[in-house]
C-alpha cells in the first residue's frame, strides 16, 4: 500500500485507474477501503475512466494515529488531502468527501482552491454551517467506554459499533472527534469559488438539508438520495449517478 508523509504523519492511500483525477476523502470512523472501495465508488469511478485516490485520513486506517484533538483541526486534515494532491504531482483534482471528509473538502477549496477542480460533498446539510450536527463529547465518550454495553446515547451507541465494526482506534478517533469539529461560517462559504454538489439522504438526521447548505454556495448543485440515512447513503446506486453527472457536466 502507498504512503507518503506530511507534517510528520504517515498517510496511507490507493491510487488506481487512468483519467482525470478524483480524490476521495472519508469519514469519520471509516477509512479508504470502507467508505469508498466496499461500496464500489472505486470501481464505478476507474469504469467511468477516472483515475482514484483515496487515503486514509490520520487517526484512520493505515495512517498515523494521533492522540492530541489539536492535531485533528480540520484545516490539518485538509491539508492532508492538499499535501497528497502535491505528492502526486497533479495539478488540481476533483474531490469528493463524505460526512467529515467532506467537511475537510470545504476547509482544502477555502484554502487552497487552486488544488481543487470541483468538491463533492456527501452526507453533510446545513448543520455544517454555525455548528458541527453532532454532539463530539457524547461521541467521544462513547469512543472511551469500556464496552459497547455501556454506552447509553444512542448516537454514541451508533458510531461506537461502527468504529469496533472498522476495526479503529478508539483513543485516537476519540480525540479526532474532539479536534475536527470546526462549524463553518455562511461568509466563508459565500466565497467558494469552485463547482459544488451537495448529496445527502433524505433519511439524515446527522447532516441537515442539502438544500440549506447549497443554498449558502454559490451555483451548488444538490442531490436528494431517496430514502437513505446517513450510513446507507454512502453506497447508493443514485448517488454515483448524481455524482458521474455533476462530474459529466461541471466545467
Amino acid at each position: 500500500m502507498p504512503s507518503f508523509t506530511h507534517d510528520d504523519v504517515e498517510i496511507a492511500f490507493l491510487d488506481e485507474g487512468e483519467g482525470e483525477p478524483i480524490v476521495l476523502v472519508h469519514g469519520f470512523a471509516s477509512n479508504k477501503e470502507v467508505n469508498w472501495v466496499a461500496p464500489g465508488w472505486v470501481s464505478t469511478l476507474t469504469r467511468a475512466s477516472r483515475r482514484v485516490i483515496a487515503l486514509d485520513n490520520r487517526g484512520h486506517g493505515a495512517s498515523t494515529k494521533l492522540y492530541d484533538p489539536a492535531a485533528y483541526h480540520s484545516s490539518l486534515m485538509a491539508d492532508d488531502v492538499c499535501a497528497l494532491i502535491d505528492h502526486l504531482g497533479l495539478q488540481r483534482a476533483d474531490v469528493m468527501g463524505y460526512s467529515m471528509g467532506a467537511r475537510n473538502t470545504v476547509f482544502l477549496a477555502l484554502a487552497s482552491p487552486g488544488h481543487v477542480r470541483s468538491a463533492v460533498l456527501g452526507g453533510v446539510g446545513g448543520r455544517l454551517v454555525g455548528g458541527v450536527g453532532l454532539e463530539p463529547d457524547t461521541i467521544a465518550q462513547g469512543l472511551e467506554a469500556p464496552s459497547l454495553a455501556d454506552v447509553i446515547d444512542p448516537t454514541a451507541h451508533v458510531f461506537r459499533a461502527f468504529a469496533e465494526q472498522t476495526k479503529s482506534d478508539l483513543q485516537a478517533l476519540a480525540a479526532c472527534l474532539r479536534g475536527s469539529r470546526q462549524p463553518l461560517e455562511r461568509n466563508a462559504l459565500a466565497a467558494t469559488a469552485v463547482p459544488v454538489l451537495v448529496a445527502a439522504g433524505t433519511k439524515d438526521l446527522i447532516a441537515g438539508s442539502p438544500a440549506d447548505l447549497a443554498a449558502l454556495i454559490p451555483g451548488a448543485q444538490v442531490l436528494a438520495i431517496p430514502d437513505r440515512d446517513h450510513m446507507l447513503a454512502v453506497g447508493d446506486r443514485s448517488f454515483k449517478a448524481g455524482v458521474l453527472k455533476f462530474l459529466a457536466e461541471r466545467p
